[in-house]
């Protein structure tokens, strides 16, 4: 391989997210010396946790689930050694407010035909509404339609939806998986959401759920690299960079480092705080400027009784979207609230809840105390046994800029891995990776970068991305 001396080539990785950690464990698997560097304490970017400071919990900065259609993600956790602790669920749960539930799980029936019978008995939705559903599941199934600028909620409303159909399904599953409103939902991210997920297989739609803190998920790819030779930084931000012939220069903290290739794998507004203020860097920093973003929150719920059998629903037609039962996902039944030996803390039946509202623009200007009294009125309204039950303590996080905007139009602003210097490379899931805003479009980019790395460097068979997950069934008549 290419290097500046006898050694290995040097890698600067510039962010700890899932982007920058796919890149650098690939990279240091394939002989380079890495060096990542993050401003945070922690790894794992918008997919971490850390020890709040009002409640004493270790909490996630926000619920992350993955379906079995994200095969370069569960590829890294095989590479990290974390598969055995990520959870598998087949079936979802949809709750309609007084409790009645529907479950949707697949059948035998060949794909996309294998949730058709579960669907069939689904009460949330009346049979127009269910006939509405299926033909434009039919009308995606064929192949992903172009971005034509039109919105998805267009799009649906033109393909005849009812409005139970619209809120009850199309909103309840694309809100959460691409954190923005179906009017400023493009129809090519909807449509691949449906087909990945829904329509391609039984297995590419199976949910898993991490069963420990996202950190404790995350920080191993740190141990992973530093034993192949690299190096964690934590606490280094990068102030900016010079890409130069046969190299790149980073400086962080005052000082300045040379390394053979540097991969940028942060978010696409600190991206624009450290370009060179060069004629080069004009293009890439007007695309970034047309970026927007979107909200989600999470909110945690520490009751002194378990609340519910449930693990995780989907809850309909409120504010809130999602629970995830983090006590039993956790397996921390009977251990909530026992860290610090509050007088109040839940007793050994006790329930830690976290609910999720995806794209919640409404709620960036609420205060805790509005969100909390918001979201445990409406939590009762799904479970009962949230009624009698005393709510110990709660929190609220916000992440503001959570995802990009999937809105249409946006992927003509998305930039490749290359950049105007050579040796300088872009990740993250808002660069132009054929994924939405999700934790397998991160790491596809940082597999991607790693690729191209390799490749500049004299690797020329390098390949790190894993081929999609096959259709099955029918949908194999589709590709």
């Amino acid at each position: 391989m290419a290097g500046t001396s006898s050694q290995a080539p040097t890698v600067a990785v510039v962010g700890g997210g899932l982007a920058g950690l796919a890149a650098g464990c690939a990279l240091a698997d394939s002989g380079f010396r890495v060096t990542l560097f993050e401003r945070r304490p922690y790894l794992g970017g918008r997919a971490s946790s850390y020890q709040h400071p009002g409640t004493g919990e270790v909490v996630d900065n926000c619920q992350h689930v993955l379906l079995g259609c994200c095969t370069n993600l569960i590829q890294f956790y095989k590479r990290v050694g974390v598969e055995r602790k990520i959870r598998w669920f087949d079936r979802l749960t949809f709750l309609e407010p007084g409790g009645r539930a529907s479950v949707i799980k697949p059948s035998a029936l060949p794909a996309p035909l294998h949730c058709g019978p579960a669907f069939l008995r689904a009460a949330c939705l009346h049979l127009q509404d269910k006939l509405a559903i299926a033909a434009a599941m039919a009308a995606l199934a064929p192949t992903t339609p172009r971005d034509s600028g039109e919105s998805f909620l267009t799009w649906l409303r033109r393909h005849g939806q009812t409005e139970r159909a619209i809120d009850r399904f199309w909103k309840t599953i694309l809100v959460s998986a691409l954190n923005e409103d179906l009017d400023r939902i493009s129809v090519p991210y909807a449509a691949q959401v449906v087909r990945e997920s829904f329509l391609k297989s039984a297995s590419a739609g199976r949910m898993g759920v991490p069963t420990v803190p996202l950190t404790d998920l995350y920080g191993v790819a740190g141990e992973y690299i530093t034993g192949r030779g690299g190096e964690v930084c934590f606490r280094s931000g990068v102030e900016c960079f010079r890409g130069e012939p046969g190299g790149v220069k980073l400086l962080v903290g005052g000082r300045e480092t040379a390394f053979d290739f540097a991969v940028l794998a942060i978010p696409f507004d600190a991206l624009s705080r450290i370009l060179p203020q060069t004629s080069a860097a004009e293009p890439l920093r007007h695309a970034l400027g047309r970026f927007e973003t979107s909200p989600i929150t999470g909110i945690h719920f520490w009751f002194d009784r378990q609340i519910t059998d449930l693990e995780h629903a989907v809850l309909l037609d409120r504010t809130i979207q999602w629970m995830f039962h983090k006590s039993k996902l956790l397996g921390r039944e009977g251990a909530e609230g026992t860290s610090k030996g509050e007088d109040s803390a839940p007793g050994a039946n006790g329930s830690y809840v976290e609910l999720v509202v995806s794209s919640s623009k409404s709620l960036v200007e609420k205060s805790k105390t509005e969100i909390v009294e918001l979201a445990l009125k409406e939590l009762r309204e799904f479970l009962p046994g949230a009624r009698d039950a005393n709510l110990v303590k709660s929190t609220v996080i916000k992440e503001v800029h959570a995802t990009y905007s999937a809105r249409p139009g946006v992927d003509a602003f998305r930039p490749p891995a290359e950049t105007p210097w050579s040796r300088v490379f872009l990740a993250g899931d808002w660069t132009a990776t054929g994924w939405p805003a999700t934790m397998e479009g991160a790491v596809r980019s940082g597999y991607v970068a790693a690729q191209r790395v390799a490749r500049l460097a004299g690797l020329r068979e390098a390949a790190f991305l894993v081929p999609d997950l096959p259709a099955a069934g029918f949908m194999r008549l589709f590709g």
